[in-house]
């Protein structure tokens, strides 16, 4: 794992599947779990996956929350 996979992990759009277009970060951990089990998808999807996949089963998804962009406060 490299520093910057966690960034990508709450930037990066699923691209297939039942929940194409949610972010790696917000998938369900059912679904993180069933690719765990069936086999994760080769390349840099399936790393993503499988780094995702850990951190749910390990309950830090939290960490990845100051990761996230925030929304720019107005200006005043």
């Amino acid at each position: 794992m490299k520093p910057e996979d966690l960034k990508l992990l709450v930037t990066l759009e699923m691209p297939f599947g039942k929940y194409k277009g949610r972010l790696i970060a917000d998938l369900p951990g059912h679904y993180l779990n069933w690719f765990a089990r069936e086999g994760f998808p080769k390349g840099q999807i399936g790393q993503l996956l499988q780094l995702m996949q850990e951190i749910d089963h390990n309950g830090l998804s939290a960490l990845l929350e100051p990761l996230r962009s925030k929304p720019r406060e107005p200006l005043r």
